[in-house]
């Protein structure tokens, strides 16, 4: 048996993780609990009261659990819904391994827990300052012009804090480079015929000479090293830079203690001319080779939320503000809900809104993915960042500021990429007994090799056990999934595909059946009235009180009623008792006349039998993929309006590509079974069911949920919303409703199937990806300690040096984000 419920007092991925090893230590209890969102899905053997899940929960911290309820979700048409705010504070900083799930620092540093750099998280909407290029002691909120020469000014470009941190490792790299050339060159100059140094000075004297330059690479260049290591040993988080530290640590400390009291060392410790064996040169250049690795490893996870930084460099800064018929630059921050602006050619459009004078085109490939520019016209919507093309129009300001569709795009896009990957769990796993087990080898590997290894049996075991320190590297394993889930995330971004979170990137690959609504789904969602019949009285006194009564109504197809009427000049009435019935039609009075239309259910529920006059020329449009709604006026029907709504282009591609895939496609619909059964055929569908009210949709989830199927379910409407919420995987459509795209999982801006076909091949692209990096963290490091604790030498006679583990060991982290980079290339 397994049930979800709903957990309520969890805050990150600590709580996450105690609140499912509560549950899992049950007897006969096996949990999954996900932070986003916050739910327990429970195998249980037998039953289980939920008093005694409480009990168990409540021991771990201040956390309680419900039966989770999808019809929780409030569906009243008048509600304004808002997106609910970021779990994460522009500004702050994080881990990109997530080790402590959603927890935030207030200033730059390393992660308490794994030791890396910590990343800030990308400031939105922030307010552009100007400045004058002639003047920069200028600076201005607004654009103006120089007080000092009169020159506009222009935005000012800010550095960010990963920039800062980058350059702050060039400089110190170039410093541990320029000090740690010199001690290599005098450690190696014994390989050279008749060694030019010794005749400037003894090996003692040079001795001396690796020691004073290698001040600057240990104490400045990569000092950092040794406070990570140090942090990590008093807290018990072990990680790299534990390994780093002692391995590395060690090494300088030998020959500190061998430079300054050589007598205290036995003679296998010692060169033929009587000096102790120094590593200085082994030190420097493995620290010098860390920093490397940890430059190239910021400049590439820089470009893993490179699409969040283009998307945030879409937004324009300034605006051009119509007022009292002048034009006027003034910054978007500073654009209010209802101002007029005018757009001009090749332009970004600053703020969403609608057209109110002129035609034009407009590239939308930024937001939707789709590169063809859009027609737009007075009325039509426009989107912020979307490029104007050759001709002028202004507009009107809806949405400003945290409002608009490229804001949210963008915080969504950032909350998704710090989610956790349910794969993420195997990596945790081993990482957390990784480092332990490692020291653990290098300490076998000193002894191994100082009782049973060649002369000099303890310089082998030294360097040995120095090599299985440096080489291994628990960091590949914990950059594995975060980076490829960043990647994949801001791809689906870029393509008009917005992921939730990454347990939704990771299960949109699984699923086998996917659930779709008709109107907005599978067509245009733009209905419009082809005719209307009208047996009994006046056709245009007839389509006046239905349109009256429709306007009340936000379904699509009323709107499509209306909206013929006005464009008839048929004047409207003011209506009474408006009644929307769910699934059937709406019925309200015009004056003391009672009309209702809709369905044949309406019908039937008002009572009304004399529509089978009708039905039979109803049928026949029916059958031709037109919704039909009957006409009743007093209790009496009347005629009928045939609606039709043409299936988007897209629609048929996308369905046989998901069958092909192995998906089975049904549609479920509350429009009539002959337009259903139309519709199916002309696009194969794998079944349907038409007659649907949102209770049916919901109940069917569940249905094939209890069969094992993974189901994701499409929809555009507020009735869609419990059905996207119970789907393993909801699927909003951009263009529907804040609810819908709330209660989902996954929102394609351009609303249309094709859109599912892309966000399973991203989930298919993306899981493979983690794969491989998952794949190249095991095998390197399940291959790089046993060759660095020397079991090849007994076969082939080979040791790594120190230097070469850590070498490899600071390319390893850096071939996994290298390899997440590669699905910014993919097609999908």
């Amino acid at each position: 048996m397994k049930y979800t419920y709903t957990i309520n007092g969890m805050h990150c991925n600590s709580c996450r993780a105690k609140v499912e090893k509560a549950l899992n230590v049950m007897d006969g209890v096996t949990a999954e609990v996900t932070l986003d969102p916050p739910q327990a899905i429970i195998s249980m053997q037998k039953p289980i009261q939920l008093d005694e899940f409480q009990e168990a929960i409540a021991a771990v911290g201040s956390y309680s659990i419900k039966v989770f309820n999808p019809n929780d979700i409030k569906l009243k048409i008048e509600e304004t819904v808002e997106a609910p705010p970021s779990k994460h504070t522009a500004g702050k900083y994080y881990c990109p391994m997530h080790c402590e799930g959603d927890t935030e620092y207030d200033a730059a540093g390393d992660c308490p827990v794994c030791g890396m750099d910590l990343v800030q998280q990308p400031i939105l909407n922030q307010r552009t300052q100007y400045t004058c290029p002639m003047h920069p002691e200028v600076v201005e909120d607004h654009p103006d012009s120089c007080s000092i020469c009169g020159m506009d000014l222009v935005p000012m470009i800010e550095t960010s804090e990963e920039s800062k941190t980058y350059d702050d490792l060039v400089h110190k790299m170039k410093i541990a480079v320029l000090f740690t050339l010199p001690i290599f060159i005098i450690a190696m100059s014994d390989m050279i015929p008749n060694n030019p140094l010794l005749k400037i000075a003894d090996y003692g004297t040079w001795n001396w000479v690796q020691f004073g330059l290698s001040l600057p690479v240990v104490f400045y260049a990569c000092w950092m090293f040794f406070k990570r290591a140090w942090k990590s040993l008093v807290t018990w988080n072990l990680n790299m830079f534990t390994l780093i530290g002692i391995g590395s640590g060690v090494a300088f400390l030998f020959s500190i203690i061998g430079l300054f009291f050589p007598e205290i060392f036995p003679a296998e410790f010692k060169t033929h001319s009587g000096e102790v064996g120094l590593y200085f040169e082994a030190t420097t250049v493995i620290l010098t080779l860390v920093l490397l690795g940890q430059l190239l490893e910021a400049r590439a996870h820089s470009q893993t939320s490179g699409a969040i930084k283009e998307l945030m460099k879409l937004a324009p800064t300034e605006a051009t503000l119509v007022q009292d018929g002048e034009d006027k630059k003034i910054s978007i921050h500073d654009i209010k809900k209802g101002d007029v602006l005018r757009v001009k050619p090749g332009d970004k459009i600053p703020v969403d809104g609608k057209i109110i004078e002129g035609n034009t085109t407009i590239d939308e490939s930024m937001i939707s993915g789709e590169p063809i520019p859009v027609d737009k016209k007075p009325e039509d919507e426009v989107i912020a960042g979307t490029i104007n093309g050759t001709q002028s129009f202004t507009m009107e300001a809806e949405k400003v500021g945290s409002e608009t569709l490229l804001s949210q795009i963008v915080q969504m896009v950032n909350d998704a990429s710090r989610s956790r990957a349910p794969i993420q769990k195997l990596a945790d796993s081993i990482a957390k007994y990784f480092v332990p087990i490692v020291v653990g080898v290098s300490v076998l590997t000193f002894f191994v090799w100082a009782n049973w290894g060649p002369e000099p049996a303890l310089i082998y075991a030294f360097v040995n056990a120095i090599a299985v320190l440096i080489i291994a590297c628990p960091c590949a394993l914990g950059l594995a999934t975060p980076m490829s889930v960043m990647v994949g995330v801001g791809k689906g971004a870029q393509s008009g595909v917005l992921i939730k979170n990454a347990e939704a990137l990771e299960n949109m690959n699984k699923i086998t059946v996917l659930i779709t609504d008709k109107t907005g789904t599978i067509t245009e969602g733009k209905p419009s009235v082809e005719k209307i019949v009208v047996k009994n009285g006046d056709e245009n006194d007839v389509l006046s009180k239905i349109a009256s009564v429709n306007q009340s109504s936000e379904h699509p197809l009323a709107t499509a009623v209306v909206t013929f009427a006005k464009a008839k000049n048929i004047a409207l009435s003011k209506v009474e008792k408006f009644e929307s019935v769910t699934g059937k039609g709406v019925i309200g009075f015009v004056g003391e006349v009672k009309i209702s239309l809709g369905n044949k259910k309406l019908l039937e529920h008002e009572g009304i039998q004399d529509f089978s006059v009708l039905e039979q020329e109803v049928i026949a449009e029916q059958k031709l993929g037109k919704t039909v709604s009957y006409i009743a006026i007093n209790s009496h029907a009347v005629g009928y309006i045939t609606i039709t709504d043409a299936i988007k282009k897209s629609s048929l591609n996308a369905i046989q590509e998901l069958k092909r895939q192995g998906v089975k496609v049904i549609m479920m619909t509350g429009d009539n079974e002959n337009t259903a059964q139309a519709v199916a055929q002309e696009l194969h569908l794998s079944s349907y069911k038409a007659g649907c009210l949102p209770q049916d949709k919901l109940d069917e989830i569940k249905r094939l949920q209890s069969h094992g199927e993974i189901v994701a379910m499409a929809g555009d409407g507020i009735n869609d919303a419990p059905a996207l919420a119970q789907a393993d995987i909801g699927i909003a459509m951009g263009t529907g409703t804040d609810v819908a795209i709330e209660s989902a999982k996954i929102t394609l801006v351009k609303g249309d199937l094709q859109g599912i076909v892309k966000a399973k091949q991203l989930s298919h692209a993306v899981m493979k990806n983690i794969k491989e990096n998952l794949f190249f963290a095991f095998f390197y490091n399940v291959l790089g300690v046993p060759i660095a604790a020397g079991v090849l030498y007994p076969f082939f006679g080979l040791l790594l040096s120190p230097m070469i583990a850590a070498l490899a060991m600071s390319f390893s982290s850096v071939s996994v984000i290298a390899n997440a980079l590669r699905l910014r290339n993919i097609k999908i």
